[in-house]
């Protein structure tokens, strides 16, 4: 059984490149739409600081686990 809850990370990612990114630039075509999205989701991982990570980026946040779990 399937709850709401189930894909929140998905709907989050995109009510995020909907209202932040989309929604306020021109597409004229369908590739300059792509090449925005694309562009976004290297925006949202790479650069994109998330509270929920201590303010760390995801590639920040992910790097730092790896360290902190090889000290032992």
């Amino acid at each position: 059984m399937l709850a709401c809850w189930d894909n929140a990370v998905v709907e989050r990612f995109f009510g995020s490149l909907k209202h932040d990114w989309i929604l306020k630039a021109q597409h004229p075509t369908y590739e300059s739409m792509a090449a925005d999205v694309a562009a976004y989701m290297k925006y949202y991982n790479l650069k994109r600081l998330h509270t929920s990570n201590g303010d760390m980026t995801p590639v920040e946040y992910e790097n730092y686990q790896l360290k902190v779990s090889t000290w032992a």
